[in-house]
């Protein structure tokens, strides 16, 4: 059995404004089908940074009561990176978007393989029972709790670069600022209290365990959603866009199993890790993981589960990047950096 098929119906004129301006985010009317026969309106427009360039484009889509990212997973030889990823973190205690990879048709024609992900807001949260004061989104380089520029290294003219302001008021954008230049300002005792009355450790800790253990090595510069619980009124964290893992990077060479340290690599991470308390609690979560959900043996099934699934569409997918042998030998690209991997944070924990 195939991959379900999303059949998507525009107009000429807008899809031709579309492809005429590829870096816009205007939304255009469509119409979504599924295999069910039932058709819905939709609004749809282009996402993404530098892959709107590519031949297989990704997709923002906005139902009336959902909205969802159609991924074309376009770097990733074997398209499950970004699913396997958020079912890792699932595991893990770590809320993470659902998804589902299927089939996507425009105006007819068969644009190939996608990853349908749901997407992180409001709607998000509550489907979860999660409430939330605020979400924001890491969308480039500059969200490293760092109060310099990364490409410049000079002062950033606003403590909020490199975040969007998803759900929330100025007030909420003010709070995250003020709590980035109070990690800097406060010391010793001060800081760790501070720190741990703003993060909801546990969850910090599992998402940072969760970037470390899938080598995201952009996962701590963006990549990543904040949002503040309601009632502690403390930030937690969750992944976003994690294609470049598991044994490959952002665009699909393969990397090194050590390439992302134990210890991530941005300014906040290097706050909470200053601690004794939090090294250990960190090491408690690491060895539980590597314990449980982070072994060949919990998540190969996963992973041969999805490449059964997508199999039979990759071969007929029109888009597809990459040599058809190199799909068939990803499970072992996947299996051999868990492997790999596993080796590395157990070297690591012996110095954290």
């Amino acid at each position: 059995m195939g991959l379900p098929v999303y059949r998507i119906v525009i107009k000429d004129k807008d899809l031709k404004q579309m492809e005429n301006n590829i870096w816009s985010d205007r939304f255009f009317p469509a119409t979504l089908s599924s295999g069910n026969g039932s058709s819905q309106p939709i609004q749809i427009r282009y996402r993404g940074g530098h892959t709107r360039e590519y031949p297989k484009k990704s997709y923002e889509i906005r139902t009336s009561r959902a909205t969802y990212h159609f991924n074309a997973e376009y770097d990733d030889p074997s398209l499950i990176r970004n699913a396997l990823s958020f079912h890792f973190f699932n595991m893990i205690g770590v809320p993470s978007p659902t998804t589902l990879h299927c089939v996507l048709q425009l105006n007819g024609a068969n644009q190939g393989v996608y990853l349908r992900i749901e997407a992180v807001n409001r709607t998000f949260f509550r489907m979860r029972k999660i409430p939330v004061r605020s979400i924001i989104y890491a969308v480039n380089d500059n969200a490293t709790f760092d109060l310099n520029n990364v490409s410049t290294n000079t002062p950033k003219t606003s403590l909020f670069s490199g975040y969007r302001l998803i759900k929330g008021t100025g007030g909420d954008r003010l709070r995250l600022t003020r709590f980035i230049r109070s990690i800097h300002a406060k010391r010793g005792k001060a800081l760790e209290k501070y720190l741990n009355g703003r993060l909801h450790m546990d969850n910090y800790l599992r998402w940072l365990s969760g970037a470390v253990l899938t080598g995201n090595y952009d996962g701590f510069r963006h990549n990543y959603t904040i949002f503040e619980y309601q009632k502690r009124k403390a930030y937690g964290f969750l992944p976003w866009d994690y294609e470049g893992t598991w044994g490959r990077n952002c665009y699909g060479k393969e990397v090194a199993s050590n390439l992302v340290s134990i210890k991530g690599h941005n300014k906040l991470t290097g706050k909470v890790l200053a601690y004794s308390a939090n090294r250990q609690q960190y090491k408690r979560i690491l060895e539980e993981i590597l314990a449980g959900s982070f072994t060949a043996q919990r998540l190969m099934p996963v992973v041969r589960k999805m490449f059964h699934q997508i199999e039979e569409d990759v071969y007929r997918d029109p888009k597809y990047k990459w040599p058809l042998g190199m799909f068939l030998y990803e499970p072992d690209v996947i299996h051999a950096y868990i492997e790999n991997r596993r080796r590395d944070i157990r070297r690591e924990l012996q110095n954290l």
